[in-house]
C-alpha cells in the first residue's frame, strides 16, 4: 500500500511541476477580461441566487449576509437567500432582523430555514472570476476555486463573508464559514493549513489538468444548473453530497476546471473536538460513497476507461482509503514496534522477507517511502515547513480516527450517516445582550420603533420578530 501511495504522490508531483513550470494551467487559456466586456456590452448577465446557509453562527451572520448583498453583480439580477437552520431562537431573530435591514436598503433578500450550513468568505469579484468560464465553455459543469487560510497584506483590513451562490443559469456553492481566516490562530490551524494546501495546490490542480475531474469541495465553486439536473440533483445518501454530485456529473461527461489563482477565505476548526468530528465525516463519507458507486463507475460507458480508472483507483482507493491506512500502519504501528519489539527489525535488503521468528522489513519501504510521501505533502506550505515534525505527529494522531472512519464507511456500520459539526456557539445570555444593544441602537437612530412594552420581540414595518428580549 505504501508503494501505491508513493507512486501516486510522485506522479502528481511530476504533473504539477509540468503544469506550473511550463504554464500549462487550464484556466489561463481563458480571457476573463474579454468575457467580462462582452457581458457588460450585451447586458447578458445570468440571474444569480446567492445562498447563505447558516447554523448557530453568532460571529458571522452579519458579515455573511453583508458580503452576499455587496457582491459585484447587477442588482436586478441578484437574489440573496438566507438559509437558516439555527437551533437557537434568539440567534434566529438576529439573522432575520439582519435580512430585514438589507431589504430596507433595496436588496432582494429572502429568509428561509433549512438543514445545511455555511463556512467560506468569497470576495466581491468572485462571480466575475468564475462565471465566465462556464459561459464561454458549455462543456464545463463546474469551476472550483481554492481555499486560502492566510490574508494578504491588502486583505487584512477587509471584512468578507461566506456565501453559497446559485446562479439562474448557473449555481455556485461557497460553504460554511466565519469572519476571517485563522491559519495563524494556533498550532493546530497551522497544521491543518499544511494538509489542505497540498490538496488544493496539487490534487485539485492535477485532476483538473489531466482528467478535467476533481472532487467538488462543497464550497467556492460554480455549477451549471444543467449539470446538476443532468447528474440527478443533490442526494443525501451520504454525508459528502458535494462529492457525490461531482462524481455523478463526471460520469455524465461534464468537465471541471480548477481556478488555482482564485482563493476563497476560509476559517479552520480551532478546537480539536470540532476538527475531530469534521475529519470523521470527511473520512467515512468518501469511503461510503465509493461502496455505493463502484459498480456505477465500472459500468459507465459514457467516459473513457482512463477516467474510470482515475476515479476508482487514484481518487477513491489511494487518496480516500489507502492514504489513511498507510499513515496509521507505518507511523503508528511498524516504526514504534521496531523500537519496542526486538523481533521486528528494519533491515537493508531490497525485498521484504519474513523468516520465523523474526519479521524483517526493508528500509526503503519502512522508512524512505513514508518519509518521501511526508515531504511531498508538506512542501506546498513553505512558511510552515519548520513545523513538519509537529505535522507528522498530528497526522499520526488523526490517522487512527480516519482509518476507523474509512472502515465504517466501507462497511456501512454505525454512524455512517452521522452529520456532526460543532460550530462556534453562543449562549443565550450573550445573545440576549446583543439583542438589547441592538434594540437600544435602533431606538437611538430612529430606524425602527420598538415597543416599550415589548419584552418578547421587535416590531419592524408591520412585521413582528419574535424573541425573548429583556428590555
Amino acid at each position: 500500500m505504501s508503494v501505491m501511495l508513493f507512486i501516486e504522490r510522485v506522479y502528481m508531483a511530476i504533473v504539477i511541476l509540468y503544469v506550473k513550470l511550463l504554464g500549462k494551467k487550464i484556466y489561463t487559456k481563458y480571457n476573463l477580461e474579454k468575457m467580462k466586456e462582452d457581458l457588460e456590452i450585451n447586458k447578458s448577465h445570468p440571474k444569480v441566487l446567492v445562498q447563505i446557509p447558516m447554523f448557530n453562527e453568532k460571529e458571522v451572520y452579519k458579515i455573511s449576509i453583508g458580503a452576499a448583498c455587496r457582491l459585484s453583480w447587477p442588482s436586478d439580477r441578484v437574489i440573496v437567500q438566507v438559509l437558516d437552520d439555527s437551533t437557537n431562537l434568539v440567534l434566529k431573530e438576529l439573522v432575520e432582523f439582519e435580512c430585514l435591514k438589507w431589504i430596507e436598503m433595496g436588496v432582494n433578500v429572502k429568509y428561509e430555514t433549512r438543514n445545511n450550513r455555511n463556512d467560506f468568505q468569497p470576495d466581491e469579484d468572485f462571480l466575475w472570476r468564475t462565471l465566465p468560464y462556464l459561459l464561454e465553455n458549455p462543456k464545463l459543469g463546474l469551476a472550483q476555486a481554492r481555499w486560502k487560510f492566510v490574508l494578504t497584506s491588502e486583505e487584512k483590513f477587509e471584512v468578507v463573508s461566506s456565501t453559497a451562490i446559485c446562479v439562474g443559469l448557473l449555481t455556485c456553492f461557497p460553504y460554511n464559514g466565519f469572519s476571517l481566516v485563522n491559519a495563524d490562530e494556533c498550532l493546530m490551524t497551522r497544521l491543518q493549513e499544511m494538509s489542505l494546501d497540498y490538496h488544493f495546490s496539487v490534487e485539485q490542480e492535477v485532476g483538473s489538468s489531466t482528467c478535467s475531474f476533481f472532487g467538488f469541495n462543497g464550497t467556492a465553486g460554480v455549477w451549471q444548473i444543467q449539470t446538476i439536473e443532468d447528474a440527478g440533483g443533490w442526494k443525501d445518501r451520504t454525508t459528502v453530497e458535494d462529492m457525490d454530485l461531482a462524481v455523478r456529473a463526471s460520469l455524465k461527461g461534464w468537465k471541471f476546471i480548477f481556478v488555482g489563482d482564485l482563493g476563497v477565505k476560509n476559517e479552520l476548526p480551532s478546537t480539536f473536538k470540532a476538527y475531530r468530528y469534521q475529519q470523521h465525516r470527511w473520512s467515512f463519507g468518501p469511503s461510503n460513497l465509493f461502496r455505493k458507486m463502484t459498480k456505477e463507475i465500472i459500468l459507465c460507458e459514457r467516459v473513457t476507461i482512463w477516467k474510470r480508472l482515475h476515479l476508482i483507483y487514484e481518487f477513491f482507493i489511494v487518496r480516500k482509503i489507502i492514504a489513511h491506512w498507510v499513515t496509521f500502519f507505518f507511523y503508528c504501528i511498524v516504526i514504534p514496534a521496531s523500537v519496542l519489539v526486538p523481533e521486528i527489525q528494519l533491515t537493508k535488503p531490497i525485498a521484504i522477507y519474513i523468516p520465523v521468528p523474526e519479521i524483517q522489513l526493508t528500509k526503503p519501504i519502512a522508512i524512505y517511502i513514508p518519509a518521501t510521501i511526508t515531504l511531498l505533502n508538506a512542501v506546498c506550505t513553505p512558511r510552515s515547513f519548520h513545523l513538519i515534525v509537529f505535522w507528522i505527529l498530528f497526522e499520526n494522531v488523526m490517522s487512527l480516527l480516519r482509518t476507523k472512519a474509512a472502515i465504517i464507511g466501507l462497511l456501512e456500520a454505525n454512524r455512517v450517516n452521522e452529520w456532526v459539526d460543532p460550530c462556534i456557539g453562543a449562549d443565550d445570555g450573550d445573545l440576549h445582550a446583543i439583542l438589547r444593544n441592538l434594540q437600544h441602537a435602533i431606538w437611538k437612530q430612529s430606524l425602527l420603533r420598538v415597543s416599550d412594552t415589548a419584552s418578547r420581540g421587535i416590531f419592524h414595518n408591520g412585521v413582528w420578530i419574535y424573541g425573548d428580549i429583556c428590555t
